[in-house]
């Protein structure tokens, strides 16, 4: 029986398909290890520098502090700002924010390095916009911006009132007879407060590669979230002027790289790149604010615009995409699978969002071809996995950079670096000699909650959160756990995920807000989650499964930080997002307000 062309063309493709699966999981597999997480090293000891604040003038002086406080927020960056703003607006006015750094800002505090910019359009990325009537002056605002943007909530909602600056928590311990949390901090400080939250981020704790040498390298070093201008020169603008007599290596190819490879590559002497897998580059496209759309916004457009961009990035058509950009852009090729499975009469939808994704990520591909004149080089720089393996990034300069005579991609075959000596980088048995590797090998992410905090939690009857952990995350929308109460966390494990985390933190400093503020307007002194609570949502985690994040851990993705750098976790089934995805998470949430009985607390005078 002979075949239309039409037939033949899908047989071609779905031949394609196959080869791509293959090549996905090879380039997987030769770049697991078995060591997973423990391949990066703690930054403490001889490696606590990297920790340092450099934007300060020198240690805040003060005084000790033994108080009592209503509420004490954890974190001074968009979780903890949005934490207390919320709190204000049910009308908590006795709340302290701890803060290492040396103000507001958190991430956008500590990422100061050339290029650094939000990459979700900073419309619906930036929180509170309406409350403070801003809007950004570009669609990817930089970091300065993010930064000032930050002091100017604090300001707004009176927040520098309280705050402790340049602090770090050390111990938070539950006292069972005055129903307040201790909370110790490195200035001697022993606050009790009432409740706690803990807005620490997923992204604050720096991570270096555990590669045998690096306590040997002899020039210079530091972490991107930690950027030298005093060796590079220069600004976040770039002009990086003291290194044209320089050759420097950047160990790291993901978001950060990828912002601040074109700056190096303009100013060094040379530039060594050294990847262990490709980042998927798509178009920036930035853009200045246009002036009469922004006058012309009516209320609630931030709301809408954040809730549109998570519907089109979760999976769900809407009537238009306000946002429009290389995240947004999958669900486009999706309805364009949909419509021609449709016409065919077999609609097949894992199979529609995996062809989808192909197309995607073949898109990426020919991205490289088209902006890197080297074929060989070129093909180094594909990446081979499905979409949102790894986060996505969008440079429209990274690419073009190695075109440049005195840029070099040391590509390493998924295998990292081999050893760091006392001049430089080995690889392939080739050592590299440099005056300066820059770290951009990002946060701890996979790690335990408390390390990742720097301190232990110890609640009730002497039982830490970690002790309790052990074999798996249990809360009530991952946000309260029974032993540790007034205490709430603010992450995506067992609540939700989203690309745009600050949406998330929205709806969760919304929630507790309005738990927190019905216990002091009832004069409560606790809440906590029954037993029966907390249990059964923890069987609707593990009934619901991966959900929408089960691409971001699938067979053929590449080892990184979505999947516990490739490593099977016992508890990763119950420390997983909710199952049925943001949208769903977010109506429970506001459905469980809405009934108001306050299923699963229990509130004690």
């Amino acid at each position: 029986m002979s075949t239309s062309p039409d037939e033949e063309l899908a047989q071609s493709a779905d031949q394609d398909f196959d080869a791509l699966r293959d090549r996905y999981r090879s380039e997987r597999d030769k770049r697991l290890r078995a060591d997973g997480n423990e391949q990066y090293v703690e930054v403490v000891g001889q490696f606590e520098h990297y920790v340092n604040d450099p934007y300060v003038d020198g240690p805040l002086e003060r005084e000790a502090l033994q108080e009592d406080v209503e509420v004490l927020v954890i974190g001074g960056g968009f979780g903890g700002l949005q934490a207390a703003a919320r709190l204000r607006g049910v009308g908590v006015e006795d709340i302290r924010i701890v803060e290492k750094g040396g103000d507001f800002g958190g991430t956008w505090y500590w990422n100061r390095y050339p290029g650094a910019q939000c990459d979700i359009e900073s419309y619906i990325y930036l929180p509170l916009l309406e409350e403070l009537g801003y809007v950004p002056t570009e669609k990817y605002v930089r970091a300065r911006e993010i930064l000032d943007y930050s002091q100017s909530i604090g300001r707004h909602f009176d927040l520098y009132r309280g705050a402790l600056f340049q602090t770090e928590v050390t111990g938070m311990r539950w006292d069972e007879e005055i129903d307040r949390w201790i909370v110790s901090t490195n200035r001697g400080d022993a606050l009790r407060a009432r409740f706690v939250t803990m807005a620490n981020g997923p992204l604050n704790r720096p991570k270096l590669p555990g590669i045998p040498g690096i306590h040997d390298y002899k020039g210079h070093t530091f972490h991107t979230s930690r950027w030298d201008y005093d060796y590079t020169g220069g600004n976040p603008n770039g002009n990086l002027d003291r290194l044209s007599k320089k050759t420097i290596a950047v160990i790291g190819t993901g978001a950060t790289a990828i912002q601040c490879v074109p700056f190096l590559g303009e100013a060094a002497k040379k530039l060594l790149v050294f990847q262990r897998t490709p980042s998927s580059v798509d178009v920036r496209g930035n853009s200045p604010t246009d002036a009469e759309w922004a006058a012309d916004l009516q209320p609630g457009w931030h709301k809408h615009r954040m809730e549109n961009f998570n519907g089109l990035v979760s999976g769900v058509p809407q009537s238009e995409d306000l946002v429009h950009d290389g995240w947004t852009d999958l669900i486009g090729k999706m309805v364009n699978r949909f419509k021609e499975a449709s016409q065919a009469g077999k609609i097949d939808v894992p199979q529609i969002m995996e062809k989808a994704n192909f197309d995607k990520m073949n898109e990426i591909r020919s991205r490289v071809d088209e902006f890197v004149d080297d074929p060989i080089l070129a093909e180094k720089l594909k990446p081979y996995y499905p979409m949102f393996c790894k986060r996505p990034t969008f440079n429209d300069d990274y690419l073009p950079t190695f075109n440049r005579g005195n840029v070099e991609l040391i590509d390493t075959n998924g295998k990292g670096v081999d050893r760091i000596t006392e001049k430089g980088l080995v690889v392939a048995g080739v050592e590299y000699e440099v005056d300066c590797i820059i770290f951009a090998t990002g946060f701890e992410v996979g790690t335990s909650y408390a390390r990742r905090s720097g301190y232990e939690i110890t609640g009730r009857n002497g039982v830490t959160l970690s002790k309790k952990w052990s074999e798996g995350m249990s809360s009530l929308h991952g946000m309260q756990s029974r032993g540790f109460p007034n205490c709430f966390l603010m992450h995506m494990s067992q609540a939700a995920f989203t690309a745009n985390f600050p949406h998330l933190l929205e709806e969760l400093t919304t929630h507790l807000s309005h738990v927190i503020g019905h216990a002091l307007s009832e004069g409560y002194r606790t809440v906590e989650v029954s037993e029966s609570a907390e249990e059964a949502w923890v069987e609707t985690i593990l009934e619901k499964g991966a959900g929408a994040m089960g691409a971001l851990g699938g067979a053929e993705c590449t080892p990184g930080y979505y999947n516990n750098e490739g490593q099977p976790n016992p508890g990763a089934a119950r420390s997983a997002p909710y199952g049925g995805g943001s949208i769903e998470f977010f109506k429970l949430l506001a459905d469980w307000r809405s009934e108001g009985s306050f299923q699963g607390l229990e509130f004690k005078t």
